[in-house]
Order: C-alpha cells, then structure tokens, then sequence
C-alpha cells in the first residue's frame, strides 16, 4: 500500500461528515480530531516499533512489553474506579502473570521460535492479547464488585448461614467469570463464518496461504482465551483480599476515587 494511496481514505469518511453536516449532527469536530490523533499515535508507534525490530535486544523488547501491560493494568484501574494505591499492584500482577507466561509458551511451543524475545514476534502478539483481554477483565472486575454491592443482603444472608467468604462470593465469582468470557466464545464459535480475523485477514494480504493463516489464527484465538480467563480469575482473587474487612464486609472505598 502506497502511502500517497492513503490520502483516498479521506473520501471513505466524507459521507459521515456530510450527513452529520446535515443531521446537524455536531460531532464533526471530535471524529476529525479522533482521526488525527489515531494517525499521530499510530505513526509514532510505528516509528518505536521499527526502532525496536531493528535493534531487537531482549531485555529492550521485555521492558517493552512491561510498559504496555503497566500501560493496560493502568486502564483497568481507570475504567473500574478501583483504587490504584490499593490495588495497583495486584491488578498489575494480574495482568502480568498470565499474558508474560502464554506469550513465552507461545513463543516458544506454537511458533518455535529459537529466540522467544524476538521483537517481531513478542510485540505483536503481546499486544494482540493485552488488546483482546483488556475489556473482558474490566467486565469481569465491574460485575463481580457490582453484583455484590446490589445483592448485599443476599451475601450477608450466605455468611450468616456460615458461609465462609469464599462459599458466599461464589456465585458473584462465577457470575462475573462468565460475563468475561461469553464475548470471546461467541467470537470463537463464529470465526470464519461471520468476518475473517485481523491476524488472518493481515497474513493473506502480507502474503501468506490461507490454511498457515487459519493455523495462526486458530493459536491466538486460544491463547488470546486462554489469557483472558486467567486474567480475570487473578483480578477477582488479588483484588478481593484487600477489598473486604475482617467481618468479610466490602469496604466502602474500594471502587472510588484514586
């Protein structure tokens, strides 16, 4: 694609801003400064990113890679309203743990990489997982916080029956667990059949034949599942010992201001 080519993409997005002209639709403004800020950053990224394939030094490539999960742990606090000083580090964990292990597995047992840091290969699918997990988490955190906040009486009836902690948040656990992942089965069980993938879709058009796309994409669709999952259990659990007090009370700050 040529980048002079890119400048007819202009004509893709008139007929929004004409119809919004004459709907008297006031959003104009704010899609063409969405536009320009998704060219800037997506620009610069590209410009760090060729930086870094082309010096492809491992511990540079993991630094990287930390930066983007602080950067989506980050987001997670922000979206959630959890408190960042009480749970930052655990929600950085939760991110960590699972999405920095099946990016090594990945690596290393899926795509057979000599070196699993190769900036080529870590980057891209790190991003993709961190991408595809970020909203399920933040479902995942916001319904299970939320169920027990509107079902209080029903958590304090369960531990009046002498329920421990845990026997009383299970049904709030599984609950918040399935709303985070019915998305990506919904996604898995329509692959192929409803719209073709962006990893697929890039591989064919960068040249690949379709059948070592579709082995690709079936790999990270699991994985991207797989991280998901594991994301939003660690969230639920590291969050929760510093959510409740010693009576198994839910603290009243912990979705609130930072």
């Amino acid at each position: 694609m040529e980048t002079s080519n890119m400048y007819m993409l202009f004509f893709l997005v008139l007929p929004v801003f004409l119809f919004n002209i004459h709907y008297g639709i006031k959003m104009n403004v704010q899609i063409a400064i969405a536009i320009f800020r998704m060219i800037i950053q997506l620009s610069l990224i590209g410009l760090v990113l060729q930086w870094l394939f082309d010096m492809n030094t491992p511990i540079v490539n993991v630094i990287y890679i930390i930066l983007m999960m602080t950067i989506a742990s980050y987001s997670m606090l922000k979206t959630t309203k959890l408190s960042i000083k009480t749970f930052g580090l655990h929600i950085w964990l939760a991110v960590f743990i699972p999405h920095f292990l099946v990016l090594l597995f990945f690596n290393y047992f899926i795509v057979d990489l000599t070196d699993i840091f190769d900036a080529q290969h870590l980057i891209p699918i790190g991003g993709m997982l961190l991408g595809n997990s970020l909203s399920g988490n933040i479902l995942a955190i916001n319904t299970f916080y939320k169920q027990i906040k509107d079902g209080e009486k029903t958590y304090y009836y369960n531990l009046s029956l002498s329920a421990s902690r845990s026997e009383a948040l299970k049904p709030y656990f599984v609950h918040a667990l399935k709303s985070s992942i019915s998305p990506t089965i919904a996604s898995i069980e329509t692959i192929g059949l409803v719209s073709l993938p962006g990893m697929m879709t890039g591989q064919i058009l960068g040249g690949s034949i379709p059948i070592t796309a579709i082995k690709y994409q079936i790999a990270i669709m699991i994985a991207i599942f797989t991280t998901r999952y594991l994301t939003a259990v660690l969230a639920i659990y590291l969050t929760r010992s510093k959510a409740f007090d010693n009576y198994d009370r839910l603290k009243p700050h912990v979705i609130g201001n930072s």
